[in-house]
């Protein structure tokens, strides 16, 4: 409780710290930013539904590293859960919606999982650093939607717009208002963290998961099949991240252009780091950042300022939660 006292603490000073940076009035800013975050209906709905993709892509980098597995890849995991729905919906048209709707989400969570074993692989048979492989293969994954949209998933007839079919809103997630962005992948997301911090801190598999992430030397070492957990492990992550994409494509988007993306698979980085790389974390982390997407998504439209804050408020807060995490271990150490 203590700790995330001071982080929640910090997160303000840094967002301050940025304000003034930015030469911006502190007061009316927060302001601001707190209307567009929290105002009613509106608000609300549309900081739950950023912060959606956030918990998940979130989700899948707190299980990679949690088993030492530094996964950058979320963005084409995530753009590859889109390519799959996309191309679930297009050869399920004649499904009944409900049908169509639970297999494109499947198919996200395994075109997410397919893409990130690719990395896994090129690191157990090839040795290949996973940092280096899923940096790469998110450039790849950007290359191949662009592709897609403007050739074989291209909508029939649609001669000037590059983008796949647009679904029907009986194949859409339920929204829960027309006046707000909220939809049921947000639950969704929440159930998905409950089951991941299950799985990690009350089952087998997860303590596995856990031990190769601490050694992985000594795990192999007791016999544990260090591979295979590792292969898990990432295998778990690309499919969170797939689902981040197939849950924005059935409850935001509709459709997949080159620009579905949005990066919300490299968002989900500071998320994990700032969520101590805990499942329940990247609930106040994801939440944190949603809401300045909000708030400076309203403060660009009706005041000064725009989301080249959340950049800055990113790359700040993840540095100071580096460095309190360093000092943190340095007391430790010197107690003992």
């Amino acid at each position: 409780m203590k700790r995330a006292i001071i982080l929640a603490a910090g997160l303000l000073l840094i967002l301050v710290l940025t304000l003034l940076a930015f030469g911006l009035p502190i007061g009316p800013s927060l302001q601001m930013l707190a209307k567009g975050a929290f105002d009613g209906e509106v608000g609300w709905g549309r900081t739950l539904a950023r912060t959606t993709p956030l918990i998940f892509t979130g989700l899948g980098m707190v299980v990679a590293w949690r088993a030492g597995m530094y996964n950058i890849g979320g963005e084409g995991q995530y753009i590859f859960g889109g390519i799959f729905g996309a191309t679930v919906a297009a050869v399920g048209q004649s499904l009944p919606p409900a049908l169509l709707m639970i297999l494109i989400l499947i198919s996200t969570v395994v075109g997410g999982a397919l893409y990130s074993s690719l990395a896994i692989w090129l690191y157990i048979s090839r040795g290949v650093q996973i940092v280096i492989s899923t940096i790469l293969l998110n450039f790849i994954a950007i290359q191949l939607l662009s592709f897609l949209v403007r050739g074989p998933l291209k909508a029939p007839g649609k001669f000037q717009l590059s983008q796949t079919l647009r679904l029907d809103d009986a194949v859409m997630l339920t929204r829960f208002s027309n006046k707000s962005d909220l939809h049921v992948g947000f639950f969704l997301s929440i159930l998905a963290g409950l089951a991941l911090w299950l799985y990690l801190f009350r089952s087998e598999g997860g303590l596995q998961i856990r031990i190769v992430g601490e050694n992985a030397r000594a795990a192999k070492a007791a016999g544990m099949n260090v591979a295979k957990i590792q292969w898990r492990a990432m295998a778990i992550s690309g499919g969170l991240c797939g689902l981040a994409g197939g849950v924005e494509y059935l409850g935001i988007s509709g459709a997949i252009d080159a620009g579905f993306a949005q990066q919300w698979g490299f968002y989900g980085i500071p998320v994990a780091l700032l969520a101590g790389i805990h499942p329940a974390g990247v609930f106040g982390s994801g939440l944190y950042f949603g809401a300045l997407f909000s708030g400076t998504q309203y403060m660009s439209r009706f005041g000064s300022g725009d989301q080249t804050l959340i950049f800055v408020i990113q790359g700040v807060a993840v540095l100071g939660h580096v460095l309190l995490n360093y000092y943190a271990k340095r007391k430790e150490v010197e107690r003992v």
